[in-house]
């Protein structure tokens, strides 16, 4: 839709190709159905949270950087707010003034709206001719592919501009899953399904290393664990199978181990003539307490007048680096992005257009780019979508 925005405000007879019904399915349900539409930052911000081929986005993101954004969507008659962690909304929580601002735009601008799906892009001399659908050929001298990748398959993500792109020559890095959810085999995962805790310090072990740490909220499940740390954290997730992975959560940051072990004493003091299941309840949430002490190897009816240095020591350790064994990812359907796609290297960062096919263009999560959660995906689809609807053809003669 913004590409074909950017075109049609250029005075391009633009046409817009899409099976579905309705426009912006996927976008309707993002951020809960709240549209975390782009992150309130710099550009040196921006690039920071995208951890795959960040540099090939610089231009498309200073050319339309999400102040630009906020101000292009407030100028679409959809007033925006910033929240916590300069994630940006729809003032009315409500994702679908997104999409419907985007779809006014585009019927104000005359573009018409082809309910077929593309089966092939026609190329002649090098350059495109066609786009092939089931409904027949639509001549044209550019064509832009801003098909998504292959999570949320029922909202239109099947994959299909993969195959389009491959078909044309150009290479395509194996789809991944990315911001998705990850399973466990620890059975304390599923006992704690429905615990979110806040304020706490995530870090991404691989092979005993730690490669990414953030702090903020994440969410026990009955599969193992969701949530924004996780999701983040699961982008930097490439070799599963080749190598060991864990989450470590340090369940009181705000203190180290020195103060936290005095924290610990004070409340046994306090509390010393009780079980020790029953002596953290002002330290630790309730539902984490049997877990805590099965994993520090501490029976839940030790008083804790008799808990002993080592198992102290256990407890504390526990509390501050809580493991969590990692099997693998959700299914790809269930991310909210997709990782892998059209190999950046084949397609020039300045116009969003292939090195390979003169008059082909991509846009979004299509090419192998992808960002944190927190709006910055969202933010790459306006970014590349406008970029490649204002180049589409100006190289055409």
């Amino acid at each position: 839709m913004t590409a074909a925005i950017a075109a049609a405000e250029r005075g391009l007879d633009a046409v817009l190709l899409e099976p579905s019904e309705k426009l912006g399915r996927k976008l309707r349900i993002t951020g809960k159905g709240r549209c975390n539409l782009t992150n309130n930052c710099d550009v040196r911000a921006f690039m920071e949270n995208v951890p795959t081929n960040g540099k090939f986005l610089y231009s498309a993101v200073t050319a339309f950087p999400p102040a630009a954004v906020m101000e292009w969507f407030e100028g679409l008659g959809v007033p925006l707010k910033t929240e916590r962690g300069n994630r940006v909304f729809p003032v009315s929580d409500n994702a679908n003034d997104v999409a419907e601002a985007l779809v006014k735009r585009l019927k104000t601008l005359h573009v018409p709206h082809v309910r077929s799906r593309a089966k092939d892009i026609a190329v002649e001399n090098g350059a495109v001719r066609a786009v092939v659908t089931d409904k027949g050929p639509i001549s044209c001298r550019a064509a832009i592919l801003c098909t998504g990748g292959l999570s949320y398959p029922a909202t239109g993500s099947t994959g299909d501009g993969y195959a389009l792109a491959a078909k044309l020559g150009h290479t395509v890095v194996p789809a991944r899953a990315s911001l998705v959810p990850l399973e466990s085999p620890a059975a304390y995962c599923a006992a704690l399904s429905g615990f979110a805790p806040r304020n706490v310090d995530v870090t991404l072990l691989e092979d005993g290393k730690a490669i990414y740490a953030e702090r903020g909220e994440m969410l026990f499940a009955h599969f193992g664990v969701t949530g924004p740390l996780v999701l983040s954290a699961s982008a930097h997730i490439r070799h599963w199978g080749e190598r060991v992975y864990a989450l470590a959560i340090d369940f009181k940051p705000a203190l180290n181990p020195e103060k936290l072990d005095e924290r610990i004493l004070r409340d046994f003091e306090k509390f010393h003539n009780r079980d020790i299941a029953n002596g953290l309840d002002e330290l630790l949430p309730k539902s984490l307490i049997p877990v805590m002490l099965a994993l520090a190897d501490i029976p839940g009816d030790t008083k804790v007048h008799s808990v002993t240095r080592e198992q102290r020591r256990r407890l504390l350790e526990v509390i501050k680096a809580f493991p969590v064994p990692l099997s693998g990812p959700r299914p790809v359907a269930e991310a909210i992005v997709t990782g892998g796609g059209v190999d950046t290297r084949e397609v020039d960062p300045r116009t969003m257009g292939s090195k390979l096919v003169k008059g082909l263009y991509f846009a979004g999560e299509v090419l192998d780019v992808d960002g944190y959660t927190g709006g910055f995906n969202l933010q790459i689809a306006w970014s590349t979508g406008r970029k490649a609807g204002l180049a589409a053809g100006e190289d055409i003669e």
